[in-house]
Protein backbone atom coordinates (compact mmCIF):
# COMPACT_ATOMS: atom_id res chain seq x y z
CA UNK A 1 0.00 0.00 0.00
CA UNK A 2 2.55 2.51 0.60
CA UNK A 3 3.89 2.67 -2.91
CA UNK A 4 0.53 3.59 -4.03
CA UNK A 5 0.25 6.13 -0.93
CA UNK A 6 3.65 7.31 -2.22
CA UNK A 7 2.63 8.23 -5.68
CA UNK A 8 -0.64 9.72 -4.52
CA UNK A 9 1.40 12.53 -3.14
CA UNK A 10 3.29 13.27 -5.49
CA UNK A 11 0.29 12.99 -8.37
CA UNK A 12 -0.77 15.96 -6.65
CA UNK A 13 1.82 18.17 -7.06
CA UNK A 14 1.64 18.90 -10.89
CA UNK A 15 -1.81 20.85 -10.54
CA UNK A 16 -1.26 22.71 -13.67
CA UNK A 17 -1.56 19.04 -15.77
CA UNK A 18 -4.91 19.01 -13.96
CA UNK A 19 -6.23 22.12 -14.36
CA UNK A 20 -8.17 22.16 -17.51
CA UNK A 21 -10.11 18.46 -15.95
CA UNK A 22 -12.26 20.98 -13.97
CA UNK A 23 -13.74 22.22 -17.01
CA UNK A 24 -15.83 19.15 -17.70
CA UNK A 25 -15.42 15.85 -19.59
CA UNK A 26 -15.83 14.84 -22.92
CA UNK A 27 -14.67 10.80 -23.52
CA UNK A 28 -14.93 9.35 -27.15
CA UNK A 29 -14.97 6.03 -25.85
CA UNK A 30 -17.09 4.17 -23.08
CA UNK A 31 -14.46 1.26 -21.99
CA UNK A 32 -16.15 -1.74 -20.01
CA UNK A 33 -13.53 -4.12 -19.08
CA UNK A 34 -13.20 -7.30 -15.91
CA UNK A 35 -12.78 -5.11 -12.10
CA UNK A 36 -9.30 -7.93 -12.11
CA UNK A 37 -6.74 -5.75 -11.88
CA UNK A 38 -4.60 -6.94 -14.14
CA UNK A 39 -6.50 -4.89 -16.73
CA UNK A 40 -5.71 -1.32 -16.57
CA UNK A 41 -7.55 0.69 -19.01
CA UNK A 42 -5.43 3.56 -19.34
CA UNK A 43 -2.47 1.37 -19.70
CA UNK A 44 -4.10 -0.76 -22.28
CA UNK A 45 -5.02 2.26 -24.73
CA UNK A 46 -2.36 5.00 -23.70
CA UNK A 47 -5.32 6.83 -22.84
CA UNK A 48 -4.81 10.26 -20.45
CA UNK A 49 -7.27 11.36 -17.72
CA UNK A 50 -10.74 12.54 -19.21
CA UNK A 51 -10.49 10.53 -22.27
CA UNK A 52 -12.07 7.32 -21.33
CA UNK A 53 -15.12 6.61 -19.17
CA UNK A 54 -14.94 3.24 -17.57
CA UNK A 55 -17.08 0.52 -16.72
CA UNK A 56 -15.57 -2.35 -14.42
CA UNK A 57 -17.62 -5.09 -13.48
CA UNK A 58 -17.11 -8.81 -12.47
CA UNK A 59 -16.47 -10.69 -15.51
CA UNK A 60 -17.14 -7.49 -17.68
CA UNK A 61 -20.77 -8.36 -17.83
CA UNK A 62 -23.11 -6.29 -18.75
CA UNK A 63 -26.15 -6.61 -16.65
CA UNK A 64 -29.64 -7.01 -19.04
CA UNK A 65 -31.45 -3.49 -19.10
CA UNK A 66 -34.32 -3.36 -16.87
CA UNK A 67 -35.94 -0.37 -17.25
CA UNK A 68 -37.94 -1.02 -13.64
CA UNK A 69 -34.75 -2.12 -11.80
CA UNK A 70 -31.97 0.45 -12.30
CA UNK A 71 -28.75 -0.27 -12.14
CA UNK A 72 -25.21 0.96 -11.64
CA UNK A 73 -23.95 -0.43 -14.66
CA UNK A 74 -27.38 0.53 -16.74
CA UNK A 75 -26.56 3.92 -15.07
CA UNK A 76 -23.33 4.55 -16.67
CA UNK A 77 -24.10 3.02 -20.04
CA UNK A 78 -26.85 5.49 -20.33
CA UNK A 79 -24.70 8.81 -19.25
CA UNK A 80 -22.28 7.78 -21.21
CA UNK A 81 -24.64 7.40 -24.36
CA UNK A 82 -26.44 9.48 -23.91
CA UNK A 83 -25.27 12.82 -21.75
CA UNK A 84 -21.33 12.18 -22.79
CA UNK A 85 -22.08 11.19 -25.85
CA UNK A 86 -19.28 9.04 -26.43
CA UNK A 87 -18.92 7.15 -30.40
CA UNK A 88 -17.57 4.18 -29.33
CA UNK A 89 -18.14 0.95 -26.91
CA UNK A 90 -15.64 -1.58 -26.21
CA UNK A 91 -16.02 -4.51 -24.15
CA UNK A 92 -12.67 -5.99 -23.42
CA UNK A 93 -12.64 -9.07 -21.98
CA UNK A 94 -9.08 -10.86 -21.05
CA UNK A 95 -7.42 -13.88 -20.65
CA UNK A 96 -7.21 -16.13 -17.38
CA UNK A 97 -10.46 -14.44 -16.33
CA UNK A 98 -11.51 -16.21 -13.21
CA UNK A 99 -15.27 -14.98 -13.73
CA UNK A 100 -15.69 -16.65 -16.77
CA UNK A 101 -13.64 -19.63 -15.97
CA UNK A 102 -16.00 -20.16 -13.30
CA UNK A 103 -19.11 -20.64 -15.65
CA UNK A 104 -17.42 -22.44 -17.62
CA UNK A 105 -15.99 -24.80 -15.21
CA UNK A 106 -19.08 -24.81 -12.71
CA UNK A 107 -17.09 -24.14 -10.06
CA UNK A 108 -19.12 -24.12 -6.82
CA UNK A 109 -19.74 -20.59 -5.92
CA UNK A 110 -22.04 -21.17 -2.56
CA UNK A 111 -19.02 -19.83 -0.58
CA UNK A 112 -19.53 -15.78 -2.25
CA UNK A 113 -23.25 -15.66 -3.46
CA UNK A 114 -23.30 -12.39 -4.57
CA UNK A 115 -20.62 -13.65 -7.12
CA UNK A 116 -22.68 -16.72 -8.40
CA UNK A 117 -25.81 -14.18 -8.64
CA UNK A 118 -24.25 -11.25 -10.35
CA UNK A 119 -22.54 -14.33 -12.77
CA UNK A 120 -25.82 -15.29 -13.69
CA UNK A 121 -25.94 -12.19 -15.54
CA UNK A 122 -23.41 -13.81 -18.05
CA UNK A 123 -26.43 -14.98 -19.67
CA UNK A 124 -25.98 -18.29 -21.33
CA UNK A 125 -22.49 -20.12 -20.75
CA UNK A 126 -19.86 -18.89 -23.06
CA UNK A 127 -18.72 -21.68 -25.37
CA UNK A 128 -15.73 -23.68 -24.86
CA UNK A 129 -14.11 -26.40 -25.89
CA UNK A 130 -11.59 -26.82 -23.35
CA UNK A 131 -12.79 -25.40 -19.39
CA UNK A 132 -9.19 -27.08 -18.70
CA UNK A 133 -7.49 -24.25 -21.03
CA UNK A 134 -5.61 -21.20 -17.88
CA UNK A 135 -6.52 -18.59 -20.44
CA UNK A 136 -10.32 -19.33 -21.21
CA UNK A 137 -9.60 -17.29 -23.98
CA UNK A 138 -12.47 -19.41 -26.71
CA UNK A 139 -14.88 -18.52 -23.50
CA UNK A 140 -13.86 -15.08 -22.79
CA UNK A 141 -14.49 -14.05 -26.37
CA UNK A 142 -17.69 -15.55 -26.62
CA UNK A 143 -18.63 -13.47 -23.71
CA UNK A 144 -17.37 -10.46 -25.18
CA UNK A 145 -20.07 -11.41 -27.48
CA UNK A 146 -23.20 -11.94 -25.97
CA UNK A 147 -22.25 -8.36 -24.09
CA UNK A 148 -22.21 -6.27 -26.79
CA UNK A 149 -25.29 -8.37 -28.03
CA UNK A 150 -26.65 -7.15 -24.73
CA UNK A 151 -25.75 -3.65 -24.85
CA UNK A 152 -27.93 -3.71 -27.94
CA UNK A 153 -30.95 -4.21 -26.05
CA UNK A 154 -30.65 -1.13 -24.33
CA UNK A 155 -32.76 1.57 -25.65
CA UNK A 156 -30.03 4.41 -25.98
CA UNK A 157 -27.66 2.06 -27.13
CA UNK A 158 -29.92 0.98 -29.85
CA UNK A 159 -31.49 4.61 -30.83
CA UNK A 160 -27.31 5.52 -31.52
CA UNK A 161 -26.38 2.54 -33.58
CA UNK A 162 -29.80 3.27 -35.54
CA UNK A 163 -28.39 6.97 -36.21
CA UNK A 164 -25.09 5.81 -36.84
CA UNK A 165 -23.76 7.83 -34.25
CA UNK A 166 -22.06 4.99 -32.15
CA UNK A 167 -19.67 1.83 -33.05
CA UNK A 168 -19.10 -0.85 -30.76
CA UNK A 169 -15.95 -3.01 -30.44
CA UNK A 170 -15.24 -6.39 -28.59
CA UNK A 171 -11.90 -6.38 -27.67
CA UNK A 172 -9.69 -9.49 -25.61
CA UNK A 173 -6.75 -8.63 -23.91
CA UNK A 174 -4.01 -11.32 -23.17
CA UNK A 175 -2.71 -10.37 -19.68
CA UNK A 176 0.17 -12.71 -20.05
CA UNK A 177 1.63 -11.15 -23.51
CA UNK A 178 -0.11 -7.66 -23.76
CA UNK A 179 -1.42 -8.26 -26.81
CA UNK A 180 -5.10 -6.93 -27.69
CA UNK A 181 -7.61 -8.32 -30.40
CA UNK A 182 -10.11 -7.22 -31.79
CA UNK A 183 -13.15 -8.55 -33.02
CA UNK A 184 -13.46 -8.80 -36.87
CA UNK A 185 -17.48 -9.12 -38.34
CA UNK A 186 -16.12 -10.14 -41.21
CA UNK A 187 -14.18 -13.33 -40.59
CA UNK A 188 -15.95 -13.93 -37.57
CA UNK A 189 -12.59 -14.06 -34.95
CA UNK A 190 -10.64 -11.73 -32.91
CA UNK A 191 -7.73 -10.69 -34.42
CA UNK A 192 -4.71 -8.55 -33.38
CA UNK A 193 -5.11 -4.36 -33.43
Amino acid sequence: MQPLIDNARKFGQRPEEFARLAEGQSPDVLFITCSDSRVVPALITGARPGELFELRTAGNVVPPYASGTPTGEAATIEYAVQVLGVRHVVVCGHSHCGAVGAVVRHDDLTAVPAVRDWLAHAADEPECSDPGDPTVAEAVQHHVLTQLLRLRSYPCVEKRLDAGELQLHGWYYEVHTGVVREHRAQSGTFETL
